[in-house]
């Protein structure tokens, strides 16, 4: 059986969170990702997504990450993708949407 998705927020300053992603991103856990990281950038004019533990994502995870940057971008709010994985920095070159996310 997979492990869960496990999703953590910290609030290290007053106007940023760091989301801490672990486990797969797929067609299973893209929705319970997609809805952490809209309250985020919702709440944090700077929202940090810490990738560092995501083995595998695939276009619906993908799709999640995106809707998240589209909703910051219109919010005046940022989300960086720190700690990219080699699979996900792979899947972002394929698909060339790296040049929408900045990258730490």
């Amino acid at each position: 059986m997979l492990e869960p998705l496990q999703i953590e927020v910290h609030q290290p300053g007053p106007d940023h969170c760091v989301v801490t992603v672990a486990g797969e991103l797929d067609v299973v856990t893209a929705a319970q990702l997609r809805h952490a990281l809209q309250q985020a950038v919702t709440t944090y004019p700077r929202t940090v997504v810490d990738l560092a533990r995501v083995p595998f994502c695939d276009c619906t995870g993908l799709g999640a990450l995106m809707a998240a940057n589209r909703r910051a971008r219109e919010r005046g709010a940022v989300l960086p993708l720190r700690c990219v994985p080699h699979a996900v920095a792979c899947l972002l070159r394929l698909t060339h949407t790296s040049h929408a996310f900045i990258i730490d």
